[in-house]
C-alpha cells in the first residue's frame, strides 16, 4: 500500500510539474524603463510574433558579450523573422545608473528595463546571468537558457526560426 501511495504522489508530482512548464507564461511584474517610467511585464507585445527576453547585468561580461553581438545580427533576425529582444538588466538600485550610459553608448535598439530589486527575475525563477527565454506570440515562455558562449546567438535565432516555422522547440538548458 505505501508503495502504491509514492508512486501515485510522484506520479501527480511529476504532472504538476510538466503542467505548469507546458503553460509557464511571462509573470506580470512592474519595471522600469531607462527614463524611469513604469511598464508590467504582462504588457510586452510583438503583435502575435515571438519575444526573446534577455536578462544581464552591466557587472556581467558574458552578458554584454551576449547582447553586443546579437546587436550586430539583430536587424536580419527581426527582418527575417519578426522576433523582438526585450533586455532586462537585474543591475540593483546602486548601479542601475550605469545602464542607461552602457546601452547608449553601445547603440542597441532592444527595449531596455530595470529589474532593480529583481522581482523579475524571480517570478522567472533563475539564479545567474545571462540568461534567455524564448516567449511565442501568446505570451508562453517555449525555451530557456543559462549562460553565453560564442555562438550561442546561433542557436537562439534557430530556435526562433523553427517557433516562426510552427515547429515544436525542445527545452534549451
Amino acid at each position: 500500500m505505501k508503495k502504491i501511495f509514492l508512486f501515485s504522489t510522484i506520479t501527480l508530482l511529476t504532472l504538476s510539474v510538466f503542467a505548469q512548464k507546458e503553460s509557464r507564461t511571462v509573470p506580470s511584474v512592474n519595471l522600469k524603463d531607462m527614463q524611469g517610467n513604469t511598464i508590467n511585464t504582462s504588457d510586452f507585445k510583438n503583435d502575435g510574433k515571438p519575444m526573446i527576453i534577455n536578462f544581464w547585468a552591466t557587472w556581467c561580461t558574458p552578458c554584454k558579450r551576449e547582447l553586443n553581438n546579437i546587436a550586430e545580427v539583430y536587424d536580419e533576425w527581426v527582418e527575417e523573422t519578426g522576433v523582438k529582444l526585450i533586455a532586462v538588466s537585474i543591475d540593483d538600485a546602486r548601479n542601475a545608473g550605469k545602464v542607461s550610459p552602457y546601452v547608449n553608448g553601445k547603440g542597441w535598439e532592444y527595449e531596455v528595463y530595470i529589474d532593480a530589486n529583481q522581482d523579475f527575475q524571480r517570478a522567472i525563477g533563475f539564479q545567474n546571468p545571462p540568461f534567455t527565454c524564448i516567449v511565442d506570440g501568446s505570451g508562453k515562455i517555449v525555451w530557456t537558457h543559462t549562460g553565453y558562449q560564442e555562438g550561442d546567438e546561433e542557436q537562439l535565432i534557430e530556435a526562433v526560426k523553427k517557433l516562426v516555422a510552427g515547429e515544436s522547440l525542445e527545452e534549451h538548458k
